[in-house]
């Protein structure tokens, strides 16, 4: 065995938790070999939040850690050692400085990923970090339950603490392949069922398509099944040629995209005036109907929504337009205002994994020690990121999540 193949850690993935842990290892003083599959390191950050670069966001570790959930726990311990806090001086240590222009989401200062790309990869080199670009790692090499290196298409490199930052099956055009829960599968780990998230939706509807031209502010999107009728969203909706986008939507799809599976679509009832209910929306529409006495229904439900979208929701309530309000019968009445306060879609598709952002699902967290990141089935094993079963919404989550768990698997794989 070459004595330049050995090192103290082998991190597998250039990405955002695997360039973290590269530093840190370094940083420590550990002689570290960083690989990556593609041509060059970062290309899924470079695309994270539009290119802008969302790091991570301002909440308190607890209110963070509720937002992914009933596992959202097994990230305690690492962000113990790497918050949010943490993670902007650190930005601060490779000259990045950051800020959160609207008191929640932190960017770097350029708002440009590239920035933070050029920073890491100047500390990487400052730090003598071996980095081999164009390196797709094959099987995980191990001996007595303790990994012992790692074998690509062309060499085998050694060392007994191994890290798995591969991320998940989002953005394939970037290289996501599922590497890591293959390389897992491998030495006896299990992954839950991989769905695509944070991504556009496809509706059954398709009167959707009219109302392309128009952002529809603080919408509340709910799930319109009985055992999963508590689970709801708010936020900015956009109706596309093929059914919904936006932020709520990017969102809203990691609960979706398992029900569409389990079920084959997914009714949802969509608020699309800012949270008015039924008896809000009589009156606004009566009292609007005095004040500009001339207008017919369809004008007077443009003053709660968009034209384009007010034209369709009155042809789903068969509201002839040119009725005014206080004309239409009791039941036509009726309907429109049901529709306003809750509009239905059907949820029936997406483009799969090509434009998903993350991934739902991923190794077992029972087969992960929380503390350190480690395998508990594989001595010098750990995982980091989107490979494990944790994800969060758009906001910063996975993007710290990231950090945090690669800081923590370089902190405490040497030791």
């Amino acid at each position: 065995m070459n004595t330049d193949d050995r090192y103290d850690l082998i991190v597998v993935g250039a990405g955002a938790a695997g360039m973290v842990a590269a530093i840190h290892a370094a940083r420590d003083g550990k002689k570290t070999l960083l690989l990556e599959k593609l041509s060059q390191i970062g290309a899924k950050l470079k695309a994270t939040g539009g290119g802008r670069c969302n790091l991570t966001n301002t909440l308190k570790d607890e209110d963070f850690m509720a937002k992914f959930g009933r596992d959202g726990r097994f990230m305690q311990d690492a962000l113990k050692v790497f918050n949010a806090t943490e993670l902007q001086k650190f930005m601060r240590s490779i000259g990045v400085e950051t800020h959160a222009p609207d008191g929640f989401r932190v960017f770097p200062t350029t708002h440009s990923s590239s920035t933070i790309i050029d920073a890491f990869s100047k500390e990487l080199k400052r730090l003598g970090v071996k980095i081999f670009t164009s390196h797709k790692v094959d099987a995980l090499l191990t001996q007595e339950q303790q990994v012992i290196g790692i074998q690509t298409h062309s060499a085998s490199y050694y060392a007994k603490n191994i890290i798995l930052a591969t991320g998940g099956l989002g953005y394939p055009t970037l290289g996501a392949e599922g590497d890591g829960y293959t390389l897992a599968k491998r030495v006896g780990h299990t992954t839950t069922k991989l769905h695509p998230a944070m991504m556009p939706l496809r509706t059954k509807e398709s009167w959707v398509a009219e109302c392309r031209a128009d952002t529809i502010a603080k919408a509340t999107l709910k799930i319109g099944l009985k055992k999963h009728k508590n689970i709801q969203i708010q936020g900015d909706l956009i109706f596309t040629k093929t059914g919904i986008r936006g932020p709520a939507v990017l969102d809203f799809a990691r609960e979706i995209t398992p029900l569409l599976d389990k079920y084959g679509e997914v009714p949802l009832m969509v608020n699309l005036t800012k949270g008015m209910d039924e008896n809000e929306i009589l009156s606004f529409l009566k009292s609007t109907q005095v004040d500009v006495p001339d207008a017919n229904s369809c004008e007077l439900v443009m003053h709660l929504l968009p034209k384009a979208l007010a034209h369709e929701i009155c042809i789903l309530a068969k509201v002839p337009c040119e009725t005014k309000f206080k004309n239409l019968d009791g039941k036509t009445r009726q309907k429109l205002i049901e529709l306003l306060a809750w509009t239905p879609l059907t949820i029936v598709g997406h483009d799969g994994f090509k434009m998903a952002m993350i991934t739902r699902g991923g190794i077992t967290l029972k087969e992960i020690d929380p503390k350190t990141m480690q395998s508990k089935l594989l001595k010098g094993l750990y995982f980091c990121g989107e490979l494990m079963n944790l994800d969060g919404p758009c906001g910063g989550y996975n993007l710290q999540w990231s950090f945090s768990s690669g800081f923590l698997a370089s902190k405490l794989s040497y030791l």
